[in-house]
């Protein structure tokens, strides 16, 4: 059978930074920070990250000298990216990611890496970024999806893909077990960023449906998103705030690094939340059924063994004694973002030259024939 080639729009430029200038910055900016005389050189490994839609990852090594010794770092750049090169989030509250991750290292097991220097200005690289450091091990791939075959996790026993899957179910397990979340996380909150609403589940759709506002403005309007948008508002579930936990936000296994099937490191904490549990979950299974859709579409095989809705929850009711209930609110909610950030990736597309802007934008949602499924299912 002949198989069709994958889509061309999955490998896209994501910003137009001038990456032979980023060493010298980052050297003067440390020299800044380290001791007198310590004389940082940088030297950057990647100006593009294979994984993700967003922000800007930068791989990079450092030495200077300290105590009259060479000291040596790796570490990662998170960047945000500029306005002119069509962000996928109207604003990237770094600070917010950098204190996220430093809570869930001090306050939980969960393999976050170690957040080292936070640069607030844009001063030095045009917008603001943080240091991490680099942690070693692979990364399921989303250029091209993992599922598509002929990679480390496709290709691995059925066994070792349920210790993978089941190992990140526990990482959502210890992010939600972290106590007083409504308190220790309350700079999530979307009240702080002029997010109306009752509830905190409330404040997050509201908070939805005005990046919503922002991506349309350059690609123009969705009437299956503004479908699923009035079926959210209708349909919004009781989630007592009490009961809210810290959310990841976007839970994927292509956001995080493993070793040995094991997850020791997650990553990307742009979409962090305080919230229900089930927006993780939900996000989680339905990240995968997105990459199982162009799969089937392309008619390739697929993994559709693997994190499967009934599997992952099972498994989470099993470590945490929750009771998950019903997904269907939350799917429809998390692919209303995953249409918006097609979106705002196809305006970015547009932007750089890349695809032609199309007639129909929803031609643009890789997830489409997912979300019209789910929302018919939900009687919307």
């Amino acid at each position: 059978m002949t198989q069709a080639p994958p889509p061309a729009d999955l490998k896209m430029q994501r910003s137009s930074r001038d990456a032979t200038a980023v060493p010298t910055q980052l050297a003067d900016w440390l020299a800044t920070l380290l001791p007198p005389g310590a004389g940082p050189s940088v030297v950057l490994h990647s100006g593009i990250d294979a994984n993700g839609m967003s922000s800007e990852t930068l791989l990079l090594d450092a030495t200077w000298t300290e105590d009259g010794q060479e000291r040596r770092g790796e570490y990662v750049a998170r960047v945000a990216p500029a306005q002119a090169d069509f962000p996928v989030f109207a604003s990237y509250e770094l600070q917010d990611q950098y204190d996220a991750m430093r809570i869930v290292a001090e306050r939980s097991d969960v393999p976050v890496p170690a957040v080292r220097w936070m640069e607030p200005t844009g001063d030095v690289l045009g917008t603001p970024f943080f240091l991490m450091d680099r942690v070693d091990g692979v990364i399921p791939q989303d250029v091209l999806p993992y599922n598509f075959g002929d990679n480390w996790l496709h290709d691995a026993s059925r066994e070792d893909q349920r210790r993978l899957q089941d190992r990140t179910v526990e990482v959502l397990a210890g992010l939600h077990g972290i106590p007083d979340a409504q308190q220790t996380f309350g700079f999530l909150d979307p009240a702080h960023h002029g997010h109306a609403g009752a509830s905190l589940l409330e404040r997050n759709l509201s908070r939805t449906a005005a990046w919503y506002d922002f991506a349309k403005a350059d690609i123009g309007p969705s009437p299956m998103v503004e479908r699923a948008l009035a079926w959210l508002r209708a349909n919004l579930p009781e989630a007592a705030d009490d009961d809210a936990v810290l959310c990841w936000g976007d839970s994927r296994i292509g956001n995080t690094i493993y070793r040995d099937f094991t997850p020791v490191a997650v990553l990307d904490w742009e979409m962090a939340a305080i919230g229900p549990r089930q927006l993780d979950l939900s996000w989680m299974v339905f990240a995968h059924q997105v990459f199982e859709t162009i799969t089937g579409m392309l008619e390739l095989p697929g993994m559709p063994h693997f994190l499967r809705e009934e599997d992952v929850v099972a498994t989470y009711e099993q470590l945490t004694g929750e009771n998950v209930g019903d997904l269907t609110w939350y799917h429809v909610y998390n692919g209303l973002q995953w249409c918006i950030v097609f979106m705002r990736t196809g305006a970015r597309q547009i932007h750089f030259g890349e695809i032609e802007r199309p007639d129909d934008i929803e031609s643009l949602f890789h997830c489409k024939p997912l979300v019209e499924r789910i929302l018919k299912e939900a009687g919307a």
